[in-house]
């Protein structure tokens, strides 16, 4: 059992923010929550005394890209298809052991700047082709299943969780051959379904890159046979833009629309398609910092969510926010929405937090799980220090929280009550033999020399904190 105390919790919930304490189970989630002193408790019990400390709940990520954090700095004035191109270069050439380091790379990036949950598109077994994008934008020699398979076994290895969202690949095969590949996709994510850390399956739609109106047939199919959600890039970009609008209604009139259907990105909508949308009970992930990257645009929050419209928010690619930094990815967003409309209320500050926590957690389907500090919950929470470095007087919990930290001000991360990270640094896994082992195996792929330099140390990725591997043989060096 563990009890925080002397804590400005930031509930996220119901409660709201509350001064005083927050126990958390033997079982990693949270027994109770009350304002000042915690009640008696037996000897031996955890203390963390947060020391009036801000204590949230750790930052969920409704639209994210984790083997992407292995190809940062590409692309760097380019819109999406061209940074696409850039920063798949040396991921195509990835075996499945390097899409596994890659993104146990990046759930671990996450996690040390405070992203606990990750809704986490994998990279699919076709390669993307920019120049044909719109109009079958998949193809090439088809990748063996460990090639999905091991970027699963990453996340697992990194203790984040995750909605592992797996790419149909319909461009390779018959209806029935897609469908299969898919199942296996099922049976591999079933084996591990005892895991805490997999919060479910999804598809990730690919309407927006279909040759055929059948593909969003097939889509709806697997989404009901296996009652998985699905989440589309779709109208993100201004290229193609008339191409893009077109296929909207291929999604619609295979009826895909609906509380399980996610439309990532979405900035460029007629009125009346954000309107049926929004009617049909679908939702939407905004990622304001890749947004603003790549030039793609502005998301029309205010409208959306006048319309009725459930919203999250992403981190999206690690190569495209550059540095996966919730607390700016909040300012992004704010700031945006609020030069865009050129009114200071288009977005609140508590408003933004909520997006990127409960409200991500709620588009998702997961919000009984993650996203607010409430008992039953997971204890998936963030120790953040306004003091340290200071940012003054703490006038409002939320506006300092939203407005003036940073990952300076983040001094933990817990998941399920179990410390995770501290000042940034993994501290279950050898994060530093983590990025070794990725630095030297995307040297080998571009054929240049690696440039990193463990202090101390071999270079050799190890693990530590015994129990944490899922199975004999996950997480160890090919």
């Amino acid at each position: 059992m563990l009890v925080v105390e002397r804590a400005v919790l930031l509930t996220m919930g119901p409660a709201g923010v509350v001064e005083g304490w927050m126990t958390v189970g033997d079982d990693g989630r949270i027994a109770g929550v009350g304002e000042g002193d915690p009640p008696p408790l037996p000897p031996g019990v955890g203390r963390i005394d947060a020391g009036g400390a801000l204590v949230a709940p750790g930052f969920v990520s409704a639209h994210s890209h984790l083997h992407t954090s292995a190809a940062r700095g590409l692309g760097t004035e380019s819109s999406l298809y061209g940074w696409i191109e850039a920063m798949t270069t040396w991921i195509r050439r990835a075996s499945p052991e390097d899409m596994y380091w890659a993104t146990l790379h990046g759930a671990l990036d996450f996690l040390g700047n405070g992203i606990t949950t990750a809704y986490d598109f994998t990279n699919g077994r076709l390669d993307f082709d920019a120049a044909s994008a719109g109009r079958g934008g998949y193809g090439g020699e088809l990748r063996p299943a460990a090639h999905v398979e091991r970027q699963l076994d990453g996340k697992l290895d990194a203790g984040i969780r995750f909605v592992h969202s797996v790419m149909l690949d319909d461009a390779a095969g018959t209806p029935e051959e897609v469908a299969g590949r898919f199942e296996e996709a099922v049976d591999h994510a079933g084996r591990h379904r005892e895991r805490p850390e997999l919060l479910g399956l999804a598809i990730s739609g690919g309407v927006q890159w279909a040759r055929e109106r059948s593909t969003a047939a097939l889509e709806v199919e697997l989404m009901q046979r296996h009652g998985v959600c699905n989440q589309a890039h779709f109208l993100e970009t201004a290229e193609q833009l008339e191409l893009q609008r077109s296929k909207f209604s291929w999604y619609e009139e295979a009826g895909a629309f609906g509380p399980r259907f996610l439309f990532g990105h979405f900035i460029h909508p007629t009125p009346d398609q954000m309107a049926r949308a929004a009617a049909s009970g679908s939702a939407m992930v905004w990622q304001p910092t890749s947004n603003g990257r790549l030039g793609s645009g502005v998301a029309d929050i205010p409208r959306l969510r006048a319309l009725g419209m459930p919203i999250g928010v992403g981190l999206d690619d690690q190569s495209c926010t550059d540095v996966s930094d919730p607390f700016q990815n909040l300012r992004i967003g704010l700031y945006t929405q609020r030069a865009a409309h050129e009114d200071p209320e288009a977005v609140a500050v508590g408003e933004m937090l909520e997006l990127h926590t409960i409200g991500s957690a709620r588009v998702l389907g997961v919000d009984d799980r993650v996203g607010s500090l409430e008992p039953g919950k997971w204890a998936d929470f963030l120790v953040v220090d306004p003091t340290s470095p200071d940012t003054g007087p703490m006038w409002d919990p939320v506006a300092t929280y939203v407005l003036a930290c940073s990952l300076r001000n983040l001094k933990q991360v817990y998941v399920a009550g179990r410390l995770v990270s501290e000042e940034g640094v993994a501290v279950s896994i050898d994060g530093d033999g983590v990025s070794a082992e990725v630095h030297e195996r995307f040297a080998r792929l571009s054929g240049r020399p690696s440039r990193w330099r463990r202090p101390g140390g071999s270079g050799r990725a190890s693990f530590v904190g015994g129990g944490r591997l899922a199975e004999p043989g996950v997480g160890s060096r090919p």
